[in-house]
């Protein structure tokens, strides 16, 4: 990498660290039932981590948890072992899936180091404005989303989960 992309990316990431930091754990009511933001994100195609791409799509009219994360980001990564955890908790139920704000390479290399047993995507830093318009107008990571079966944003967390929140708030689905 040159040094211009890694000054680059290097601002980035202390950008959205100090906007989660800010932020912190804040958990926020979904924008009143627009469907919109969820239909875009459903109509996406995504590479996986082992750089297949993917129809999102493929999890219309079932109940998700989508985290928004970058290999740069702590709280991030810390609560990525507990969504593994969590999708063996809940599946076949709800299914976790990660949207990947970073690079194709750092995302499958991170997803074979720690054996993230959900589906991770790599939406690079596009996907930013796909959060954005599902609530994270901060801008921060570590960002999740609850969309129930209907389609419908059910809630959004910015910053590190709760993971005992995040069960009750699925159990309630």
């Amino acid at each position: 990498m040159n040094k211009k992309n890694a000054l680059l990316t290097s601002m980035v990431a202390l950008s959205f660290a100090a906007i989660g930091a800010y932020f912190g754990h804040r958990e926020t009511e979904p924008p009143a039932a627009d469907t919109s933001a969820v239909d875009k994100l459903l109509s996406q195609t995504m590479n996986d981590a082992t750089g297949k791409p993917q129809s999102l799509s493929q999890w219309k009219n079932k109940a998700l948890v989508v985290n928004f994360w970058a290999t740069w980001c702590a709280p991030c990564v810390e609560e990525m072992p507990e969504l593994s955890s969590l999708q063996a908790e809940v599946a076949p139920r709800i299914q976790v899936i990660g949207i990947g704000i970073d690079s194709p390479s750092n995302i499958a290399e991170y997803a074979e180091k720690y054996k993230i047993r959900y589906p991770l995507y790599v939406g690079g830093m596009e996907s930013t404005m796909l959060a954005r318009q599902l609530g994270n107008h901060a801008g921060g990571l570590p960002f999740t989303v609850v969309i129930g079966r209907n389609g419908k944003l059910q809630k959004t967390y910015l910053g590190r989960l709760k993971m005992n929140k995040l069960r009750q708030d699925l159990a309630e689905l």
